[in-house]
């Protein structure tokens, strides 16, 4: 079987594919797919259109037997051709995001299948047929199995201070990093400081997250975030909002929190208890059980290409 992978451009990362989108393929290498992939250059809809033309010449080249494409927009594009059937994956943003919803919803009547990362996702969308709830998996590793005090000199931090990751990037708007900064001010004379998620290799986050004494997201929307499943596999303790799967996640594993509301003072108060925790937390094992090891996701996504493909 032979899938093309279509999905953005991204400078930043290594091989301009978003991280969990190569772990992805790399996956589904293993189950016996021949992945390819299409990288998408252009930003809006007229970027997206200018990229038809590319498209199809990839797709003749390559003749793939089915495509995946990752975020509405993506599968809108992709599903402009009606050779090769296509499967959608929505991750989040093309969901919540009003001007980009429109183009999912479109995205959704023409795909062969939709995948969503989330229930609340799925919700939005009012996907009935040819949907699947299958949020993406991440790789296992022994880096995660780092102890917290055998890294933190590696990582030049404090024995100690007492660190919060935040899930992601303070400029990125949808952190909601305000939020973040206001929760962690209510601990200011307890040795605490909020640490940035950004600028790290995949290998220095893992680490990060080893040495860290919880992680903290705050984010407006989310799908299903890849940051809280790195946590949950590195056994760091995890304080939230209710977004995205995160309360899926999370439920029943010790030293993670889900807050009811987004009062800061309620989130510094679980963020209290987070940091009283002693060890990695089970999420590991939780991941393994609701089977987001990215070769359980590979096995399901196999199943899905053959069921289009029939």
């Amino acid at each position: 079987m032979k899938t093309l992978v279509v999905c953005s451009f991204k400078e930043r990362c290594d091989g301009n594919i978003a991280p969990f989108v190569k772990e992805q393929m790399e996956a589904l290498r293993s189950a016996g797919v021949e992945c390819e992939s299409f990288l998408v250059k252009g930003k809006g809809m007229k970027g997206y259109l200018k990229q038809v033309k590319p498209l199809k010449a990839k797709i003749k080249g390559s003749n793939p037997d089915v495509i995946h494409a990752h975020f509405g927009l993506c599968g809108l594009l992709t599903n402009l051709q009606r050779k090769v059937p296509v499967v959608t994956t929505y991750h989040g943003s093309d969901i919540n995001d009003k001007k980009a919803f429109p183009f999912s919803k479109m995205s959704m009547r023409l795909s062969a299948w939709n995948i969503f990362v989330s229930r609340k996702t799925m919700g939005i969308a009012k996907s009935k047929k040819k949907c699947t709830l299958l949020p993406c998996g991440i790789d296992f590793s022994d880096l995660q199995l780092t102890e917290k005090h055998g890294v933190r000199q590696r990582m030049n931090l404090a024995e100690s201070k007492r660190y919060v990751l935040f899930a992601g990037a303070f400029d990125n708007a949808v952190k909601n990093a305000p939020l973040a900064k206001k929760t962690v001010s209510f601990l200011q004379d307890e040795n605490v400081e909020l640490l940035e998620l950004k600028g790290y290799t995949r290998d220095e986050v893992t680490l990060l997250m080893c040495a860290a004494d919880a992680l903290l997201m705050t984010s407006f929307t989310e799908g299903s975030p890849q940051v809280v499943k790195e946590a949950l596999a590195c056994g760091c303790p995890i304080v939230s909002v209710d977004v995205g799967d995160v309360k899926e996640r999370t439920d029943g594993v010790g030293g993670c929190y889900v807050a009811k509301t987004r009062e800061p003072i309620e989130l510094a108060g679980l963020l209290r208890k987070a940091l009283a925790f002693e060890g990695k937390t089970k999420g590991r094992e939780k991941l393994l059980t609701d089977g987001l090891d990215n070769r359980q996701v590979a096995e399901s996504l196999v199943g899905i290409y053959k069921t289009v493909l029939k």
